[in-house]
């Protein structure tokens, strides 16, 4: 679809990009920002929303608040301290952290803050073991200029990165606390963006922005694209934890096909008056049942209990999203509460092993009528009632529209969300009382200009290296941007060759099945300097690069060794020829390079041979 077509539809839409910064340190502690496996304890807590700065009590705060779940915690070695754990105040703040967010403020042209004021942003959803996150504005009023257009950048923040969450147990959730308190930059567009496509866009460039610092983490969940979207008729919306970026576009078409189908469902409601029904306690219904999710639910003592939808028939199995109903949304919801789902009548009853008698005698305890449905939970006490109640609540919402909301990316094929918690505001944000405001000088700020990334400056040095306009532009999006700097600077290394093998053979070794992702970059940089000191062939990197996927701790020197891949140059070449010319009877420089070369293809460079045998 075109710009005009989203035009038409009041399309709006902004991005905010979370990006961990690659320090040695976590914003206020001396912890490591390497995730370790070497547990060291748990600790527990259960949290509570407080009132934020303008004495309101936020509202995803006390929606978090209200599920009373408990919460673990997973400490380790070198990645936690009591810092982390909420028992000891925050130390100084990462002042290589600040400088690389004060850089990118600088490249964006934002007014930077005379004193930055830290914040604590209420959270009470188990991610952060004090219940708050640290957080500080940093910049504000920046924009970019991307495909020619300009996009605004309201604000760029500096802040803690929340703890990650081992299991879902329901009630309980266990959290891993190596990664809290890793910097994170987390930098806000305007919601000019005109279309999915521009979003996409947008966030690669931000993306360029934030590799050229050669100061963040690589890897899966290491940034994070959050987008907001709303359409006439619809709301705003936002879409947490986009890990994959080439499927933006298709998450933001999603979420408006979504809001248009669900304001389509919402004037289709209207015109039918639609209503939601009380919730009725209908256990006794289903004594005896043999339903097996119904009836394991009942014997150990949970309830059965339902409401009507007046004029719903049909609408709740109507599709809204790839493989997403209305039923969808309203089970979201319901499975905040603690419950594995809902039973709605646009369902096939015959799944459930539901009788016609039951059915029939729960459709007469509900007063329904034709072009009524049902929703339907069977769950323990206490449990059973908080569903109902967040089921109807979201039942009503679909006769008012489209709700305000944050939700979760499902990260697959289908590239759609899921319902999370109500959209937050600004109740939630109150004054850090343990760290002291940072003072910004004019000193912090020239240096701050002089190392912003430049992305136009990166361009014309990479055209210079490598010549080719597409591999320049794959080389600015990739990931290992970086780790092509640090290759190249050793002198006379063979940019082209550097890039090529960045970009293509590790594409091809991974989809061959090789965990690319294992070797590290010091292992890479080992692999490129036996290279260029003739160590090796261009052949043998392949080699070494296959060897180095399966051992984390393999040693390059003697692996080139145990393999065999040792270079044969110089003075060895020349003997090596001659011996070949004696053992195959001729001087036929065709045959002579074929009978060397299939048996040293790894050991010998083919230019060097062609000069020797010329």
């Amino acid at each position: 679809m075109d710009e005009d077509y989203y035009r038409k539809l009041g399309f709006r839409c902004g991005l905010e990009i979370h990006q961990r910064l690659d320090t040695g340190e976590k914003l206020f502690c001396a912890c490591s920002t390497e995730q370790d496996s070497n547990s060291i304890g748990k600790v527990y807590r259960m949290q509570r929303a407080v009132a934020g700065e303008l004495g309101a009590i936020d509202r995803a705060a006390r929606f978090e608040q209200g599920k009373k779940r408990r919460f673990e915690y997973n400490l380790y070695e070198s990645s936690t301290c009591l810092v982390d754990a909420d028992e000891e105040p925050p130390h100084e703040l990462n002042n290589d952290a600040l400088r690389t967010v004060l850089s990118l403020a600088s490249a964006m042209g934002m007014n930077v803050m005379d004193e930055i004021e830290p914040m604590r942003k209420n959270v009470a959803d188990g991610s952060d073991t004090s219940a708050f996150q640290r957080t500080m504005l940093v910049g504000f009023d920046g924009s970019i200029t991307v495909n020619g257009r300009k996009v605004g950048i309201p604000s760029v923040c500096l802040e803690e990165e929340s703890c990650g969450i081992e299991k879902d147990y329901g009630e309980e959730i266990a959290y891993n606390v190596d990664r809290l308190g890793i910097p994170l930059i987390e930098i806000a567009t305007s919601a000019d963006i005109a279309s999915p496509q521009m979003a996409k866009d947008v966030a690669l460039h931000i993306g360029m922005l934030l590799r050229l610092t050669g100061k963040v983490k690589r890897g899966l969940g290491t940034i994070r694209q959050d987008v907001n979207v709303s359409i006439a008729g619809g709301a705003r919306v936002e879409i947490k934890g986009l890990q994959d970026v080439s499927m933006l576009n298709r998450f933001v078409e999603n979420e408006v096909r979504r809001q248009k189908e669900l304001a389509d469902i919402a004037k289709l409601l209207a015109r039918s008056k639609a209503m939601v029904g009380k919730a009725v306690d209908v256990t006794e219904i289903f004594e005896g049942t043999k339903a097996e999710l119904i009836r394991k639910k009942l014997e150990r003592g949970g309830r059965a209990i339902a409401f009507s939808l007046s004029g719903f028939a049909g609408l709740l199995g109507r599709e809204i999203n790839p493989n997403r109903r209305l039923g969808s949304e309203i089970s979201d919801y319901a499975k905040t509460a603690g419950a594995g789902g809902i039973i709605h009548s646009d369902e096939d009853m015959g799944k459930y092993g539901l009788s016609r008698e039951e059915l029939g005698s729960l459709k007469k305890r509900l007063g329904m009528k034709d072009g009524d449905s049902f929703i339907l939970v069977a769950e323990k006490a206490g449990i059973a009632e908080r569903t109902i109640e967040m089921a109807r609540e979201r039942a009503q919402r679909a006769i008012e529209g489209v709700p305000k909301e944050t939700r979760v990316a499902v990260n697959d094929e289908s590239c759609t969300s899921r319902f999370t918690r109500p959209l937050p505001g600004g109740a939630r944000m109150y004054p850090e009382t343990d760290v002291r405001p940072i003072s910004i000088d004019k000193k912090m700020l020239d240096e701050a200009a002089e190392s912003a990334p430049d992305i136009e400056k990166e361009g014309r040095m990479l055209k210079a290296q490598l010549g080719d306009d597409r591999t320049v532009e794959l080389l600015m999006r990739s990931p290992r941007l970086q780790l092509y700097r640090a290759i190249t600077r050793r002198k006379g290394m063979d940019c082209r060759l550097v890039a090529n093998i960045l970009l293509q053979k590790f594409t091809e070794l991974s989809r061959n099945g090789f965990a690319m992702d294992n070797i590290s970059d010091e292992k890479l940089i080992d692999i490129f300097a036996a290279y260029s000191e003739d160590k090796i062939t261009k052949q043998a990197i392949d080699e070494l690069l296959k060897a180095a996927s399966k051992e984390s701790s393999l040693k390059i020197d003697g692996a080139i060794r145990a393999l065999g891949l040792g270079r044969i140059t110089g003075k060895e070449l020349s003997t090596l020829v001659s011996r070949f010319k004696k053992e195959e009877k001729t001087s036929d420089v065709g045959q002579l390079k074929k009978a060397i070369m299939s048996k040293h293809r790894l050991n010998i460079d083919g230019e060097e041979l062609n000069n020797l045998l010329a």
